[in-house]
């Protein structure tokens, strides 16, 4: 006998005691499949014959099968099931996990369930226990579809349970193997001219006399149902639309209008409202034929699909992830009508449970049923029913394209009872709190499982929630920049020569050193016009960019007019520059994401200057002014007097080594105060800022991190930085090297020299590549390697001496580095995220993800 199963159901066998049921289940069945009330006892009880603790191993049996239902796996239950009560508990969690139920029947003759019996020594069970278990059985036999089974197969003898073959068949929801491409296409409601001009629009091909549709290209359309009702020509759109399904060239789900019209024409008695009425009439000039004909095909439709591996779900209302590709009554409601909360508004229409703000799939959920004058985006659901039949627009979603192209109503057919002008989305894309608290492990294309932390995260919370941007800006965020090797030359901490080595020695032969500037990273989102940040961004401030630091913060506080003001303005000085490079058209996008540095750093930060570093060079330059006044003077009065310290030899003081050493650290702070005043000066106006671009990060359907670092140099000079461009914006400088080639390494190293001789903070070794790999492992995305004197910004102005350096050349490196892999994969992933228009919250869980790990506790100077 042939057995078909759904791939995803519940499977009760129901056998008396010796009935081969275990035996069957190990031939059709993974071990991992069956779970065996017998292995249940003995788990609890050590005794699989121990009946006492038959109801604690059913409690856990069905707990098993239920996360097994879950997961989606399909689950056999290994019991006699001979009594209602007991196949009750299979049929509870089959409605719990919105699956199907099957049951399998063992019918064995009593004769050879006797000799079975007696042939097991472990479980001899009396007669009346078999006898008793037979006659619920036949008396089970022929409910067992009544009582909710939707499958049921009956095997009698051991003739036909030897020979019967399972098949698992997919669930009418499961087009898994169905790849499209697709034109998903919104709620019609009898507006066929619309329709056709739609399909037009799409390029297919219509034939208006036979009412057939084909497209060069073999896309195919997915109508979302309510398909008739309100608009005028409900016979013609559903002759078109039966007619390409018949041919094979479209899919349709049903939709709530399609229910009720199909209950009416079976005769059912239904009111006839919302349009319901006009079908109706137009359905009664049909022949007997047409309408049996639609009948059948709106009886046929299922309520929704799950196409491409699992990757797109279509239904006509919405449908939760827990939902997908399950089949059931509380799942098809769902399908058709949406979630409500039982209650009214103010126009007698439900309201609904914004369920789509909680979605977090991974399967794009196209769904229409609820009327906007726009398209709703959120959290990878799209809802595109825009009201074609109250005045608005018909619309189709382009898949895989994420594309919604849509035709203007040619007018209002029917009046809504909300005025459709009005109707405003309840939807919201912000993060919610689950998203990013708790331990969590995120993966990315270059890294996998990336542990974030409790305690980080609740940091990155508190930082999010109070200081940062306007979320939806928020986009990426730089990592943090590991330095060279601590350098094996005695007068060094840090030196070309161990960044150039770091490459070199995992197979990197070409570098590119970038200067480094004097100043603060910033990261500058800015699009064509406000138009373009509201549609791609949804900010709703008619602003058109930000520019933010490394940690999400806004790099000018917008509560202070000035500082608005002098955003506002370098970021309508970088649009201009861009406008007059030809950027946008070049680059085909109304949006860009630029990395750069902002100078005097001074500028961002005052306060650090101004608290901590101009009071330790003060403070020190007059305390040790004093201190070398006073040991010369003692070293003066001593050889005035020529009296002889007659003093024991350890408390004896050599006054000239003293006042050596203390000019030495006199001198030391002078260097420290040079170094640090370099990064500052005056800016009293916009022009008095510098910003230096060094990474195109992404723009609309491209991350260039597939792009060379010279390429992103030459492209920021010719768009930004150019000789004709805004002096505001300046050109990073860099050098080529050639690691395989010693005069090369030793050109970069020279390079660098004469950089940090002139009181230039260093450079940033970057791999030629943007992303760099040994084997199938990225390496770090930089190095830098920071000159002697601005080191004494960051070590203390007396780090050269008196074997400082020595202990400080004991750093370790490999948090820093570790850290610094994690965000730049990071920092890719939510790039890549939004570019592929991903929802919000998975760009955000990686921006989050990086401001948990600066929280880490990493030594702060490397």
């Amino acid at each position: 006998m042939r057995i078909e199963i759904p791939e995803l159901c519940v499977v009760a066998l129901v056998g008396v005691s010796s009935s081969g049921k275990s035996t069957f289940s190990k031939t059709h069945f993974k071990s991992t499949e069956v779970l065996s009330s017998d292995y249940f006892r003995a788990l609890l009880s050590d005794d699989e014959n121990n009946q006492t603790v038959t109801s604690k191993a059913f409690e856990t049996l069905y707990y098993v099968a239920s996360k097994r239902l879950e997961l989606g796996k399909l689950t056999v239950i290994d019991a006699t099931n001979v009594q209602k009560h007991a196949r009750a508990g299979v049929l509870r969690i089959a409605r719990e996990q919105n699956c199907l139920s099957a049951a399998i029947v063992l019918d064995i003759p009593e004769k050879i369930i006797k000799e079975r019996n007696a042939a097991r020594p472990d479980r001899n069970l009396n007669w009346n226990i078999i006898a008793r278990q037979s006659g619920e059985l036949r008396k089970s036999v022929k409910q067992l579809q009544k009582e909710g089974f939707r499958h049921v197969y009956i095997l009698s003898g051991e003739g036909e349970v030897a020979n019967a073959e399972i098949v698992r068949v997919p669930l009418w929801n499961n087009k898994k193997e169905e790849t499209g491409p697709f034109d998903i296409i919104g709620d019609i409601h009898g507006c066929f001219d619309e329709l056709c001009e739609l399909l037009i629009k799409l390029n297919y091909q219509v034939d208006f006399k036979s009412f057939t549709v084909n497209h060069p290209e073999g896309r195919k359309p997915v109508f979302l149902g309510d398909l008739c009702d309100r608009g005028p020509k409900n016979i013609e759109v559903l002759r078109l639309v039966m007619n390409m399904v018949k041919s094979g060239g479209a899919w349709c789900i049903a939709g709530n209008h399609d229910v009720k019209l199909l209950k009416k024409l079976n005769g059912k008695n239904v009111q006839l409202t919302h349009g319901l009425d006009i079908t109706v009439q137009q359905m009664e000039s049909q022949s007997l034929d047409f309408v049996q004909e639609v009948k059948t095909f709106l009886d046929n439709l299922i309520s929704h699909y799950v196409f491409d591996g699992g990757k797109l779900v279509v239904s006509h209302a919405g449908l939760k992830e827990e939902y997908h590709g399950r089949s059931s009554g509380r799942v098809r409601e769902f399908c058709l009508y949406g979630e409500t909360t039982g209650e009214t508004d103010e126009y007698g229409l439900p309201i609904r449970f914004p369920w789509a703000n909680e979605y977090r799939g991974n399967a794009l959920v196209v769904y229409g049923h609820i009327p906007n004058p726009d398209a709703q985006i959120i959290n990878n659901t799209a809802c595109i029913d825009t009201g074609c039949v109250f005045g608005g627009s018909l619309s189709a979603y382009r898949y895989p394209e994420k594309e919604i192209v849509r035709v203007k109503s040619k007018k209002e057919y029917y009046a809504s009872l909300k005025p459709f002008n009005k109707i405003s989305s309840s939807y919201d894309d912000m993060l919610n709190i689950e998203d990013v608290t708790g331990q969590r492990f995120l993966n990315t294309r270059l890294c996998q499982s990336i542990k974030i932390d409790a305690e980080n995260s609740a940091a990155a919370l508190e930082l999010m929630s109070r200081f940062a941007v306007d979320p939806h800006w928020l986009i990426y965020l730089p990592p943090t920049m590991s330095p060279c090797e601590t350098s094996k030359h005695p007068d060094y901490l840090e030196y070309p020569k161990e960044a150039f080595d770091y490459y070199k020695t995992r197979g990197t032969g070409k570098v590119i050193c970038e200067q480094k500037h004097m100043g603060s990273r910033a990261v500058i989102v800015i699009c064509k016009n406000s138009e373009s940040a509201a549609k791609r961004f949804s900010v709703t401030d008619d602003s058109f960019g930000v520019i933010y630091t490394r940690t999400g913060r806004p790099f000018f506080d917008k509560s202070n007019c000035d500082e608005w003001q002098t955003e506002n303005t370098i970021l309508t000085r970088l649009k201009n520059a861009l406008s007059s490079s030809l950027f946008w058209e070049d680059f085909n996008t109304d949006w860009v994401c630029i990395d750069a540095e902002l100078m005097p750093w001074s500028a961002k930060a005052a306060s650090l200057l101004k608290d901590q570093y101009a009071p330790a060079g003060r403070s020190g330059r007059v305390s040790l002014s004093m201190s070398v006044n006073a040991i010369e003077n003692a070293a003066k009065t001593l050889e005035n007097s020529q009296i002889t310290v007659s003093a024991p030899k350890a408390q004896s003081v050599d006054l000239n080594m003293l006042l050596n050493k203390f000019r030495k650290r006199e001198e030391a702070l002078a260097l420290y105060t040079d170094a640090y005043r370099r990064y500052c000066w005056d800016v009293k106006t916009t022009d008095d800022y510098r910003i230096a671009p060094f990474h195109i990060l992404a723009t609309e359907g491209k991350v260039w991190n597939t792009e060379n670092h010279i390429t992103h140099m030459e492209r920021i000079k010719k768009y930004m930085a150019g000789n004709e461009s805004d002096p505001l914006f300046i050109a990073t400088n860099y050098r080529e090297i050639d690691l395989l080639d010693e005069n090369s390494a030793a050109s970069g190293i020279k390079w660098w020299e004469e950089l940090t001789a002139s009181g230039g903070e260093g450079m940033v070794v970057k791999p030629f590549d943007f992303i760099a790999y040994k084997g199938l492992q990225a390496l770090q995305p930089a190095v830098k390697c920071r000159g002697r004197e601005y080191l004494r910004i960051i070590y203390g102005p007396e780090y050269l001496l008196g074997g400082n350096l020595e202990r400080l050349k004991k750093r370790s490196l490999n948090k820093k580095r570790n850290l610094a892999q994690n965000e730049f994969a990071l920092g890719m992933e939510a790039l890549e995220r939004f570019v592929k228009k991903d929802p919000l919250y998975r760009v955000h869980e990686c921006v989050f993800g990086i401001l948990a790990l600066e929280s880490e506790p990493v030594d702060p100077r490397l």
